[in-house]
């Protein structure tokens, strides 16, 4: 039987749809759960194992997979009998990497600036400038988004920059749902386009910014529908969320609800 150990972190969107996969495709895998603020993932060993210092990292009877999406395509060529995420034909497979390509360019990145706003900046502000220089030297894939934030959190036209990407994102996973029927984006066949956006989505309604789809009930519905999955839960355990890791969080949306 193979072995599967996946380095990953509960909050991590790119964890979540690794995970999700995992979970569709009925593969047990022990997990690692790494503290991303204790530096887990900069850590030698881990290091050893994904030289980017980001998570999450599979391991799969000893071979090393790095990259979520990457991740996500190969749990889905090792297993394409059981819950298959790709379609057959060579176009809409095309269409369905295209897909993803936008959802990691646009999406991906752009829910990060207010998840680093909301939950992460009080973090950094307690740390001294010196400690928050090598924090930020320390992450390969991350220096240079970290030096933008820095201890005072993005600027405002960062944030709205970020919004606006997030709004644009939804315009278009709408526009995929309706024109393929749904009620998935590529039609009545779940793929990996679906779960690579849905730690997106999922963050987007856990932070109050579900208010952009109000304009599109389907892409509410594609929510609902995933979140009913046999996946969904296992994926989703508790302490996943932001506002479940952050507390200050959920008491502020309360306040401004």
């Amino acid at each position: 039987m193979s072995e599967f150990v996946l380095y990953n972190a509960p909050q991590s969107t790119c964890s979540q749809r690794v995970r999700y996969v995992l979970h569709a495709k009925g593969l047990a895998f022990a997990e690692v759960k790494l503290d991303l603020f204790a530096g887990d993932q900069l850590k030698p060993d881990y290091l050893a194992l994904n030289p980017n210092g980001v998570v999450p990292t599979l391991v799969h009877d000893g071979a090393v997979i790095t990259d979520s999406a990457v991740i996500m395509e190969y749990l889905d060529e090792l297993e394409p009998e059981t819950a298959p995420l790709r379609p057959t034909g060579l176009v809409d497979l095309a269409r369905m990497r295209s897909l993803m390509r936008f959802i990691d360019e646009v999406p991906t990145p752009a829910i990060r600036v207010p998840s680093y706003n909301l939950a992460f900046l009080p973090h950094f502000q307690a740390m001294s400038e010196e400690a928050f220089q090598a924090l930020a030297d320390s992450k390969p894939l991350r220096r240079e988004f970290l030096l933008a934030m820095g201890r005072t959190g993005f600027p405002q036209a960062e944030m709205d920059a970020a919004l606006g990407r997030l709004a644009r994102a939804v315009e278009r996973l709408a526009a995929e749902i309706a024109s393929s029927g749904g009620p998935w984006l590529m039609g009545d066949q779940m793929t990996l386009a679906d779960i690579a956006v849905l730690p997106v989505i999922v963050r987007m309604a856990d932070i109050n910014l579900d208010g952009m789809w109000d304009r599109h009930p389907a892409l509410a519905g594609w929510l609902a529908a995933i979140r009913a999955e046999p996946a969904f839960a296992p994926t989703y355990y508790p302490g996943s969320l932001l506002t479940e890791k952050y507390p200050h969080l959920a008491e502020r949306f309360r306040r401004a609800g």
